[in-house]
């Protein structure tokens, strides 16, 4: 092996590599990379149960198939770059934020999402923080399960569900992919954004605010489809499922 005579700051230094040398101290060489960490859980779920998600920020998507089980796959990953010596820390800061999913029966399911706490809070700071960590949620469900969705900021896509879906969300997207005519009864507004459906319905709009209030009735007995969102926009799709277009 030949060794290398490299000079740092006018100091000769016998080696065959050496990490770069910063304000700091010594840095290490290659490119700085975002952290991310996956988990997965399956919980058995009967038919009809309701599915809760609590505080969901993100990306979020919720999918229905033929199992009788709930799979709830939970990626999340930082949003600031770290040198590869920085992988504790990366972690530590992942760690910040909490998926928890509580089932207290078979046919319920919750998944809460637990931010960290502000230390030094300025109002009209929220009293929690996300940490630069963005969560990605990956949930199969029974197809006729019904879902409750509270979700803050980011994209919701729910596809191949048959139960009732109730979706609010403070901003972003809400994509709803309906597998089949219904009956449905569908009521969708946003404070400010747009409101666009395959389904024939009534466009409400208020001259006096920026928004769209929709509404689809149904006269037959029907599933209920609730959306809202604050600032964004709501897609009501019929047919089959392409998967959420992020990934696409």
């Amino acid at each position: 092996m030949t060794n290398k005579l490299v000079t740092v700051f006018g100091v000769s230094v016998l080696g065959t590599a050496l990490p770069l040398l910063g304000a700091e101290g010594l840095v290490e060489k290659g490119p700085k990379q975002p952290f991310e960490v996956t988990s997965t859980e399956r919980v058995n779920f009967s038919p009809g149960g309701t599915i809760r998600l609590n505080s969901s920020y993100g990306y979020l998507s919720v999918d229905g198939w033929d199992e009788p089980q709930v799979e709830v796959k939970i990626i999340k990953s930082t949003d600031r770059f770290y040198n590869p010596s920085q992988e504790q820390e990366a972690k530590q800061r992942l760690d910040l934020i909490g998926v928890v999913t509580e089932h207290p029966s078979e046919t319920e399911l919750s998944i809460t999402t637990g931010r960290a706490a502000r230390h030094r809070r300025v109002p009209p700071m929220p009293r929690t923080t996300k940490a630069s960590v963005t969560v990605e949620y990956q949930i199969h469900a029974p197809r006729d399960s019904r879902l409750v969705i509270h979700n803050d900021t980011g994209y919701v896509w729910v596809s191949d569900i048959t139960g009732g879906i109730e979706a609010t969300s403070r901003t972003g997207d809400i994509i709803v992919m309906l597998p089949d005519p219904g009956p449905y009864s569908i009521d969708a507004r946003t404070r400010m954004g747009s409101v666009s459906s395959d389904f024939t319905g009534k466009d409400l709009h208020n001259q006096f605010l920026v928004g769209t209030h929709f509404t689809y009735p149904s006269e037959a007995p029907s599933r209920r489809i609730y959306l809202r969102m604050g600032i964004g926009s709501i897609t009501i799709k019929q047919g089959p499922p392409s998967g959420p277009t992020w990934k696409n």
